[in-house]
């Protein structure tokens, strides 16, 4: 009876995490070596992302009812999951990254902000660009075209700013 508490125990941890989770990514790790799984855990430890391997029945409870159901079909082999809950793309960037030089390491799945992607669609996803990156892209798109329009203000300005003295010193010699 022992055993089905423990089991239960692990299966509403992961509850917990997902429901504060705005997104989570399924790995097969197998084929890291330990210092690789080691800078991925850090990588992933240090952008905020819950890193681990559960046994494949107990995600499999834990995602009932909820929104990373999607995840079930495929809970095979073994798994790792990454929990974010800030950015829904930084575990799926990370991973992504660092399987460039970690080849072993490959996306099952994923769930971000409630849609279930698979391998090929995480693989896309993970190449987005953070939501940081995307509104200073944006912010960085409206201020071009609006320092350009304040040089043009500025250049009429000054070139009038330049007529206004020579009138001037045009009208002075003609009064005196």
């Amino acid at each position: 009876m022992a055993n089905v508490e423990q089991k239960q125990v692990v299966v509403n941890e992961i509850k917990e995490k997902l429901e504060k989770a705005t997104s989570a990514v399924l790995v097969d790790a197998r084929g890291l070596t330990v210092a690789q799984d080691t800078d991925l855990r850090k990588q992933l430890r240090e952008a905020g992302v819950d890193y681990k391997v559960y046994k494949n029945t107990m995600m499999h409870f834990a995602v009932e009812g909820t929104p990373y159901e999607g995840l079930k079909d495929y809970f095979a082999g073994p798994s790792a999951i990454a929990i974010c809950y800030e950015d829904p793309t930084s575990a799926a960037s990370i991973i992504n990254k660092f399987r460039k030089n970690a080849k072993a390491l490959e996306f099952k799945a994923g769930v971000i902000e409630g849609t279930c992607y698979d391998a090929e669609g995480m693989k896309v996803i993970a190449d987005i660009p953070s939501r940081d990156v995307l509104i200073s892209k944006l912010l960085g798109s409206f201020k071009s075209p609006m320092g350009s329009f304040a040089r043009v203000i500025q250049a009429i300005a000054d070139k009038s700013g330049e007529a206004a003295p020579a009138e001037a010193a045009a009208e002075a010699p003609a009064e005196a």
